[in-house]
């Protein structure tokens, strides 16, 4: 009985640890609110390890914005090739004669497609202000679509 229960806490264990992510880098298009920082743009992430990735958002909207991202990846064991991630980052934009740095986090889920070399991406990304003016944005919801390689 003992070895039963020690086999199944070993492969459940096993299922947790094995590769969560299913591409090695992805770059794409963001499409998001006008009313954070870092809005609509262009994104990249990389994989670091095998949950560990780096993400890059340049927003587009109402000016220049730069974003850098890190992020943790986590199987959802449901769904083939789903992950749920979580991470947090800064970011530097230039707005309407204006610049604004601050800190973002970010939760979301990530799927790749099998077949084809696509990502999707749908992520929270609240925003806190710190230079120009203090201010916390919530709005910061994204969808992001990547070719994958």
């Amino acid at each position: 009985m003992k070895k039963t229960n020690f086999l199944v806490v070993f492969l459940v264990g096993f299922t947790f640890l094995a590769k969560a992510q299913n591409y090695k880098t992805a770059v794409g298009v963001r499409l998001g609110p006008n009313t954070a920082a870092i809005s609509g743009g262009f994104t990249a992430k990389h994989f670091i390890n095998e949950n560990t990735a780096l993400e890059g958002i340049i927003g587009i909207n109402n000016g220049l914005g730069i974003c850098g991202l890190y992020e943790k990846h986590f199987n959802i064991e449901a769904v083939n090739n789903l992950q749920w991630f979580a991470g947090f980052g800064g970011y530097v934009a230039f707005n309407n004669n204006n610049t604004f740095i601050g800190g973002a986090g970010i939760v979301g889920l990530d799927y790749k497609f099998e077949e084809i070399p696509l990502n999707l991406s749908l992520d929270w990304k609240p925003e806190l202000n710190i230079i120009s003016k203090v201010n916390f944005e919530s709005s910061g919801i994204g969808l992001s679509a990547r070719f994958t390689f």
